[in-house]
């Protein structure tokens, strides 16, 4: 029977956002299967309004009341917890800062699993440990439900403008089930193989970007020091062999760039204890593969630093700032 209810959610119209809105049938058969959203955040938040504006209806809860409310203004039906949310909904997406957050919301006393339906499908954008995405399956499978995990990339700005990368792992008969709601958030939906391995391609992303950003500040720093305009800066290292998201996307520097958080007194994005959080998964994993990191290693004892020096709070392009406070000590 499960099987038979997995299978009807594949038969669902796919809605995409890059084809011209229509309101015929399959749009409105779409529009009438809820989806639950679990974790209002700064990214699920966002995401869960791009579902709205796709015209799913959605089922959501948060520990945040204010989160929860201003959903509920955009039209969401809003729950007190997972349970109440599996017991309404098929299709659950969750969005969690980390692994015993995931854990707790799947496998807790008020846990998806408490009351999720046979045939329902689970996906977790969270970025955790591929062990814990694993050990979820797991759980999952032994209730009948079906979970994947689809950690994203691109940061808040992208979660706003639905362009985020998903990277997507577990059963690839269930991709296009989980595709017909990722596209409705993203502009990039991979497929990476089983459980485990879309937050291991998180993992690794997460790494770059965090030994990218960390280069990109220091150099950005030294141009200054040598008397550069750093806007002068930012543009030669942009159409040269330096350039790398963290300079033409996101730069660290304030005033270099607009809209983003180094422009906002480093407030919004991605924040350093997530990027602190991220490194460890990645030195976890590195360790349990005897892989050597140096970069890696380096990049984490300097976010965990910053997050130890009242910088947990901030995004993680402040590392710029931190290190121009290191040179004033």
């Amino acid at each position: 029977m499960a099987a038979l209810i997995r299978g009807s959610r594949n038969l669902l119209p796919r809605w995409n956002k890059h084809v011209a809105p229509t309101f015929g049938p399959s749009r409105s058969m779409a529009s009438k299967t809820p989806v639950g959203f679990i974790g209002l955040g700064n990214m699920g938040r966002p995401m869960a309004k791009n579902l709205l504006r796709n015209g799913y209806p959605v089922i959501a809860t948060d520990v945040f009341p204010e989160s929860r409310k201003e959903l509920q203004d955009l039209g969401a039906q809003v729950f007190d917890t997972p349970a109440d949310v599996a017991e309404k909904a098929d299709r659950i997406l969750t969005m969690l800062p980390s692994s015993p957050n995931v854990i707790e919301v799947y496998t807790g006393a008020n846990g998806i699993l408490k009351k999720v339906k046979k045939g329902t499908l689970l996906i977790d954008s969270s970025t955790i440990d591929p062990a814990v995405s694993r050990e979820m399956a797991v759980a999952a499978e032994k209730m009948g439900a079906v979970f994947m995990d689809a950690p994203v990339s691109g940061g808040v700005g992208a979660a706003s403008l639905a362009k985020l990368t998903f990277m997507v792992g577990g059963p690839k008969e269930e991709y296009q089930a989980a595709e017909e709601l990722l596209t409705c958030m993203g502009a990039n939906v991979v497929y990476c193989g089983p459980v485990g391995t879309g937050q291991a391609a998180k993992i690794c992303n997460n790494m770059l970007l965090a030994i990218g950003m960390i280069g990109t500040a220091e150099t950005m720093n030294l141009g200054i020091r040598l008397g550069l305009d750093p806007k002068l800066l930012a543009q030669i290292l942009n159409m040269s062999s330096g350039r790398c998201w963290s300079s033409d996307s996101y730069n660290p520097v304030p005033g270099v760039m607009e809209g983003v958080p180094s422009g906002n007194n480093y407030q919004g994005g991605f924040g350093t204890t997530l990027m602190a959080k991220d490194l460890g998964l990645a030195q976890s994993t590195a360790t349990n593969t005897k892989t050597a990191v140096p970069l890696g290693s380096l990049a984490h004892q300097i976010y965990r630093v910053m997050c130890a020096r009242g910088y947990a709070n901030k995004d993680f392009s402040s590392v710029f700032q931190f290190l121009r406070e290191e040179e004033g000590q």
